[in-house]
Formats: C-alpha cells, sequence, structure tokens
C-alpha cells in the first residue's frame, strides 16, 4: 500500500517531536558517539534515552554499531544535519522578525 507523501512528512516529523530525539541528532551531527557520551551530555535517564534511540533508528535516521564494549551511534543520513541547520535558519529568521514585530510598536 502507497502512503501520499504528506502522511509520510507528518509521521516523519512527529518522530522528531521529542526534544531529546532533536538533541540526539544535534549530537550526532557533530560526529558518532558512544551512549554513554550521549547519556552525559543529554541529562536524561538511561531507559529514557534508549527509548528515544529505538525511535531514531526504527525511523532510520540514526544507526548504531558495536566497537569493543561500547555501542556507538551515528546519523544515518547526511540530510538529516541539513534538516537540522534548516530548523534553525528557520527559527533565527522568525525570532528575528519577531523583534522587528516588538520593534515597531
Amino acid at each position: 500500500m502507497t502512503v501520499p507523501l504528506y502522511r509520510a512528512k507528518a509521521e516523519f516529523f512527529r518522530t522528531l517531536g521529542h526534544p531529546a530525539r532533536i538533541r540526539v541528532l544535534e549530537l550526532l551531527a557533530e560526529g558518532e558517539r558512544p551512549v554513554h557520551e550521549l547519556l552525559e551530555l543529554i541529562e536524561i535517564e538511561p531507559s529514557n534515552l534508549s527509548q528515544q534511540l529505538a525511535v531514531l533508528r526504527l525511523a532510520g535516521l540514526v544507526t548504531q554499531r558495536r566497537e569493543g564494549g561500547q555501542v556507538i551511534y551515528a546519523l544515518a543520513l547526511a540530510e538529516v544535519q541539513d534538516l537540522l541547520l534548516s530548523a534553525r535558519a528557520i527559527i533565527t529568521a522568525r525570532a528575528a522578525g519577531d523583534v522587528v514585530d516588538e520593534l515597531s510598536r
């Protein structure tokens, strides 16, 4: 069964709709990281991080590999980094607009 593109996009954005998932993706955009490092930088419970990583893995946004006794995560697609940069640009542009609106009152 074929899913319309707009529905696939909506599901994709729902996947991104958790602050911990966005933070994981931002950190992985800087380079691959072991789980213990993600835990230190995100400051959430290990079970919550595990759950968020599983969601990102199932969505095909991150990959994992074992290296010794560590699990290392990385972005699955370079386009994810592009998306994060686009989101930052949109938010920055909106914030600049808010400042202009405030100044014009």
